[in-house]
């Protein structure tokens, strides 16, 4: 679709192993992609984020930062997984495949990219994830390590107000009518909503894991929705 689309491929083919590996590959994806490219502006307010938590794990703002950091890292992996399975023309969950296919649309905000991705990657990545953080014993509500997880969310709110702000224009970067529909459809949207929710889809499929067909069609009828919001959140406007 863009014709440095192989130097994406290039950017995630090595699975990051810190966060220091995960910052480096999202500002190679950065670098990379055009203003006119949607998928910059997902991945720029990635890029935010991980910084910030970043800083956090090495201040030692968490009880668990060994964890918090972790977690960042194979959370990263499942957004390169789908970057390279979508431009190598391999299967790509729905839910990211909706974003990809849209990344060169100009009527469309920035914002709704942002947002989008943020959709798919907390939505359908993110509880597996968490799962894969969990070898013995189940993701719970009265651990430090959920304590940790939800402390973030101050912070990623405050990402996310400012990301409205900045990345409020068409995706070539001219301005968006003064009234429309976007607002509403953005506010419907609640990252502290989402992260909860993935934390709960996380404890059941850590259930569920000695009934690989049941969690797979779990895995499955998740992503349908995930696509379904995120191609909402796409809807161009007018």
């Amino acid at each position: 679709m863009f014709p440095y689309d192989s130097a994406l491929l290039s950017a995630v083919e090595p699975p990051p192993q810190s966060i220091e590996d995960v910052v480096r590959i999202l500002q190679a994806i950065e670098a990379a992609c055009s203003d006119n490219d949607g998928l910059k502006w997902f991945n720029w307010l990635y890029l935010q984020v991980t910084k910030a938590v970043q800083a956090r794990v090495e201040s030692k703002g968490f009880d668990d930062p060994v964890w918090v950091a972790a977690l960042d890292v194979k959370f990263a992996r499942f957004y390169f997984s789908a970057i390279q399975s979508s431009l190598a023309g391999a299967i790509t969950p729905g839910c990211w495949q909706a974003v990809f296919d849209q990344r060169n649309q100009p009527a469309i905000a920035r914002i709704q990219f942002a947002f989008a991705g943020m959709n798919a990657h907390i939505n359908h990545d993110l509880p597996q994830a968490i799962v894969d953080m969990c070898q013995d014993s189940a993701p719970r509500h009265d651990s430090t390590q959920y304590n940790d997880y939800t402390a973030l969310n101050a912070t990623l709110d405050s990402l996310v107000e400012a990301a409205k702000k900045i990345l409020n224009v068409r995706l070539p970067g001219d301005a968006l009518p003064p009234v429309s529909n976007l607002d509403d459809t953005l506010a419907a949207w609640s990252i502290a909503a989402a992260r909860e929710g993935a934390w709960n889809n996380a404890e059941l499929l850590f259930h569920l894991k000695d009934a690989p067909p049941i969690s797979s069609a779990f895995l499955v009828t998740l992503d349908g929705f995930t696509a379904l919001a995120s191609k909402t959140l796409l809807v161009p406007v007018p």
